[in-house]
C-alpha cells in the first residue's frame, strides 16, 4: 500500500490534532506537562492515522515511556503477553517497540509478517552476554540436560534451545519439564531466583540486566527509612539480596498486577523507571516513589524513530534461515506447553 509522506505541517499542534488526541491525554495528564503533550500530540496523531492505513499494529513493553505506552502502542505488555499477542495479531505490519530481541520473537511467530523495529541498535545486555556457540559449549558440557532459555535472547541461542520462558513463567516451565537438572540462561540472578522456588538443580549462565543489576540491598533498606509504609515490589533480574528485602517480586506484568490488587498507598517498583510511570497513570491515588534507573536500549524507541519506522517501512527485522525454525520452536513450546519426549 502506498502511503505518502506526512508533510512537516502535519506535524504542529493546532486545534485538529488536540481535539482527535484529547482522550489520549487524559490517560496521562498525570505523568506528561501540557508543554510536553504539545510537541508530543501531533506525533502521536501521525502514528495512530498511519496505523490505520497500513494495518499495522504497535506492540508496547512494560518499559516504554507513557507517550508510547499509552497512547500509540494498541498491545502492551511484558514479553510473554507482547510473545502471546504476537501470535494472535491478524495486521499486516507488527511495529516493535521494544528491543530487538523482542522484534525477532515476534518475526518467529509471524514469519509471513512485516516485522519493524524503529531503532536497529534497541539492543539487551543478556541477549549480548551469549551466543549460540556458547550454547553449544554448555550442552557439551551438560549432555542430556534441558536448556531453558529466557526470551531474552537472539534467535540463534533459542535455536540451539529446547524451550524459551518468561520472568512471570520460568518457575512453571522449569517444573513442567519432569527432571531433576536443567540449564537456565542467560541471567544468572533470574536462574538464582527460581532456584530458591524449586527442587530443580539450575545450572545457570552469567548474564545480567545492567538496569537490574543495580539495584542493592541497602538502596532496599534506605527506601523502607526514607519512605515509611512503602511496599517494595522487586523484579526477579535482580539479585537475590534485593528480592530478600521486597514484599513481592515478579514479573512486570505481575508487579503491575500486585498494585491493582493490593493497592499499597505508597509503593516502589524495583525496575527500569518508565514501569512506575506506566502504573502511576492508572491509579493516580497511589504515591509511587520512582528510582530511576533508565535502559538505554529500550530509551532508543521513540515517537520520532515509530513514525519513521512506519512512514518509510524501515528497520524490517530479519532472521537467519538457519536458525528460524528450531528457534521458533524454542518459542512456541513455551507458548504451547512441551516436556521431553514429545
Amino acid at each position: 500500500m502506498n502511503v505518502p509522506h506526512l508533510a512537516a505541517a502535519d506535524l504542529t499542534f493546532n486545534e485538529e490534532t488536540q481535539s482527535r488526541t484529547a482522550l489520549l491525554y487524559d490517560r496521562v495528564k498525570k505523568v506528561i506537562p501540557e508543554i510536553e503533550w504539545a510537541v508530543h500530540a501531533p506525533k502521536i496523531d501521525a502514528i495512530n492515522r498511519l496505523k490505520a492505513e497500513r494495518n499495522a499494529v504497535i506492540l508496547g513493553h512494560n518499559y516504554m515511556t507513557p507517550e508510547i505506552y499509552h497512547c500509540v502502542a494498541d498491545i502492551v505488555g511484558d514479553s510473554l503477553a507482547l510473545a502471546r499477542h504476537a501470535a494472535d495479531t491478524e495486521a499486516d505490519i507488527i511495529v516493535m517497540a521494544g528491543v530487538h530481541f523482542m522484534a525477532e520473537t515476534a518475526k518467529l511467530i509471524n514469519p509471513n509478517k512485516t516485522v519493524l523495529i524503529p531503532d536497529l541498535e534497541a539492543g539487551c545486555s543478556l541477549a549480548a552476554s551469549i551466543t549460540g556457540a556458547d550454547v553449544q559449549l554448555i550442552k557439551e558440557k551438560y549432555p542430556g540436560v534441558p536448556v531453558v532459555t529466557y526470551v531474552n535472547t537472539s534467535a540463534e541461542v533459542k535455536a540451539e534451545s529446547d524451550i524459551c520462558c518468561t520472568s512471570g513463567n520460568a518457575k512453571q516451565i522449569i517444573e513442567s519439564l519432569g527432571v531433576d537438572k536443567v540449564i537456565m540462561l542467560p541471567d544468572e540472578y533470574l536462574a538464582q531466583n527460581v532456584a530458591r522456588e524449586t527442587n530443580v538443580e539450575i545450572i545457570a549462565w552469567k548474564g545480567r540486566c545492567e538496569v537490574h543489576e543495580q539495584f542493592t540491598a541497602q538502596d532496599m533498606r534506605d527506601f523502607r527509612t526514607s519512605y515509611p509504609g512503602v511496599v517494595i515490589i522487586a523484579h526477579p533480574e535482580c539479585p537475590p539480596d534485593v528480592v530478600d528485602e521486597a514484599d513481592f517480586s515478579g514479573s512486570t506484568a505481575g508487579m503491575a498486577d500486585y498494585v491493582g490488587e493490593k493497592h499499597p498507598s505508597r509503593v516502589v517498583l524495583v525496575t527500569e523507571c518508565s514501569m512506575s510511570d506506566n502504573v502511576s497513570a492508572q491509579y493516580p491515588d497511589i504515591e509511587f516513589v520512582k528510582p530511576c534507573n533508565l535502559c538505554p536500549h529500550m530509551k532508543r524507541i521513540e515517537l520520532d524513530n515509530i513514525l519513521s519506522a512506519l512512514q518509510n517501512m524501515e528497520h524490517e527485522v530479519t532472521i537467519d534461515p538457519a536458525v528460524t525454525d528450531n528457534a521458533r520452536r524454542s518459542v512456541e513450546r513455551m507458548l504451547n506447553g512441551w516436556a521431553p519426549g514429545q
